[in-house]
C-alpha cells in the first residue's frame, strides 16, 4: 500500500504536480517544466517527504509530452498509473469550487489514485513497439495527406481539363503523376505529341508509357478551349504532383521500415496468418496492444480495450441496451474490423460466420463487428501459444474457429450479438 500519491497534470511544456499523505493532506504542490532535469529534481524532493519511499504516481495523459516522464519513473522503478481526462473531469465536479486550474486538477488525479483501486498501471512500452506505434502513425498522416493532395488535384483538372482528369487514378499509379510534373494542359500535351511523350516518360521510368501517351494526348485532343485561370491553375497541378510523388516515395520507405520492425516482433509472424492481416494491419493491431497480450488477462479484456464488447446502459424498467463503450482504443478497433472485413471475402470459414450472422437478421456492419469479435478469442490463442491460425471445416463445426494447438471457447458477445438488429447505432 503506497504512502504517497502524486498527481501529475500533463501539459505539452509543463507540468503540476501534487503529492498527498494517506489522510490527504497536500504535501506538495509544484509547477516544474517538462525538462529531465526539473523531474528529476522534483522525484528527489517528493523522495525525501515522509513516506516518499512507496509513491503512486497518477497522471491524465498517456501520450505525447508525457514520455520523458514515463521514461524517468520507469527507469527509477517508479509505478505510474494512468487515470483518464475524462473521468477526471466528472470527478472534479465532486470537489468543492468550481474553479479549473492545473492545481486543482493535479489534486483531483492525486485524491482519484488515493481512493480507487481500480486505477490502471500503465506499462513502459518495448522498442519493437514504440517504434511500431510511431511509424504506423506517420504512415496514417501520409495516406490523409495524399487523399487530401489527390482530392484538391481533380478538382483543379476538373476545373481547366476534365477529359484528362477521368483518363489516369492519381492516387495509386505513378505515371500520370509524372506527366503532370512537366505538361498539364491540352495545348502542351498536343504540342510535344505521342510518340515524344511516351519516350519521356519511359526515360523518367515510367511503366506503360505508351499507353499514358497515348490516353493524354487523346484527352488533349478532345479539348481545344482554354479555360480562364488554366495557366495558374497548370503551376498548382504541377506542385500537387510532386507532392504526391514525393508522398508515394515516403510510404514506400515506411513501409520498408514496417516490415523490418515487424520481423524483431515474435508475435507479427502467428497473428499474419490469420486471414485478413497483412503487414499493415498487423503493426497497427501490436502497436495498440503491445507484445505482451497477458497484461489484458482475457479475451474478453482484450475485446473491451478494441471497443468490440458492449456496455449495458440500463436504466429503471428499460434494460437490454448495449453500446459501444466511449473508452476503446480507435486504432486497434479499426484493424479488427478492417481485416474481418477482408477475411468475410477471402476466407471461408469467416464467410461462412458472416453469412449465418446475416441470416439471422443482422446488417453488413453488424456481421462484421461480430465476426471480429468471434476473431479476437482466436488471435487471443494464436498468441498466447505462438501457433499458426488453421479454420476447422469439417462437419457443423465450420463456424467455429481454432489453432493448432489449443482450441478456442465459443464467445460470441459482441455488440451484432448483444443487440437486435434494428436496434444497433454506430
Amino acid at each position: 500500500m503506497p504512502q504517497l500519491w502524486a498527481g501529475i497534470d500533463a501539459g505539452k511544456t509543463e507540468h503540476h504536480c501534487i503529492v498527498l499523505n494517506a489522510d490527504g493532506t497536500k504535501l506538495l504542490s509544484r509547477r516544474f517544466a517538462n525538462r529531465e532535469g526539473e523531474i528529476l529534481t522534483l522525484m528527489g524532493d517528493v523522495a525525501s517527504l515522509p513516506g516518499g519511499t512507496d509513491v503512486a504516481w497518477a497522471t491524465d495523459l498517456n501520450h505525447g509530452g508525457t514520455g520523458l516522464l514515463q521514461s524517468l519513473l520507469g527507469s527509477h522503478k517508479q509505478p505510474l498509473h494512468y487515470i483518464p481526462g475524462r473521468a477526471i473531469h466528472h470527478a472534479s465536479l465532486t470537489y468543492a469550487g468550481e474553479a479549473k486550474t492545473d492545481a486543482r486538477d493535479a489534486v483531483v488525479i492525486a485524491d482519484q489514485a488515493r481512493i480507487r483501486h481500480d486505477v490502471n498501471l500503465m506499462r513502459q512500452p518495448d522498442e519493437v513497439t514504440v517504434e511500431l506505434r510511431l511509424l504506423s502513425a506517420r504512415r496514417e498522416d501520409l495516406v490523409h495527406d495524399r487523399t487530401r493532395a489527390v482530392n484538391r488535384l481533380r478538382a483543379l483538372m476538373a476545373h481547366y481539363f476534365p477529359s484528362l482528369e477521368a483518363a489516369f487514378n492519381y492516387a495509386t499509379t505513378r505515371g500520370p503523376l509524372v506527366l503532370l510534373t512537366k505538361y498539364q494542359t491540352p495545348a502542351a500535351i498536343r504540342r510535344i505529341g505521342e510518340r515524344r511523350l511516351a519516350t519521356w516518360l519511359k526515360g523518367q521510368e515510367c511503366r506503360k508509357s505508351a499507353v499514358i501517351a497515348a490516353a493524354a494526348v487523346q484527352a488533349a485532343h478532345e479539348q481545344t478551349a482554354v479555360v480562364v485561370g488554366e495557366a495558374a491553375a497548370a503551376r498548382l497541378v504541377s506542385r500537387f504532383a510532386r507532392d504526391l510523388l514525393r508522398i508515394r516515395d515516403e510510404l514506400s520507405e515506411l513501409e520498408a521500415e514496417i516490415e523490418t520492425a515487424l520481423k524483431g516482433n515474435v508475435l507479427a509472424v502467428p497473428l499474419m496468418t490469420v486471414p485478413g492481416f497483412g503487414m499493415r494491419l498487423t503493426a497497427d493491431f501490436l502497436a495498440a496492444t503491445g507484445t505482451d497480450l497477458m497484461a489484458f488477462e482475457t479475451p474478453d479484456r482484450l475485446a473491451s480495450f478494441a471497443g468490440l464488447a458492449p456496455v449495458p446502459r440500463d436504466s429503471g424498467k428499460i434494460s437490454g441496451n448495449r453500446h459501444r463503450p466511449r473508452r476503446y482504443d480507435r486504432r486497434l478497433l479499426n484493424a479488427c474490423f478492417q481485416a474481418a472485413f477482408i477475411a468475410a471475402r477471402t476466407c471461408p470459414v469467416s464467410r461462412a460466420f458472416y453469412e449465418r450472422k446475416r441470416r439471422e437478421g443482422k446488417s453488413h456492419k453488424q456481421a462484421l463487428i461480430a465476426l471480429a469479435r468471434r476473431r479476437i478469442n482466436v488471435i487471443w490463442a494464436i498468441l498466447r501459444d505462438g501457433t499458426s491460425y488453421r479454420p476447422i471445416t469439417s462437419g457443423d463445426v465450420i463456424l467455429k474457429m481454432t489453432t493448432l494447438a489449443v482450441p478456442v471457447v465459443e464467445q460470441t458477445t459482441s455488440y451484432a450479438d448483444a443487440l437486435p438488429a434494428a436496434g444497433y447505432r454506430s
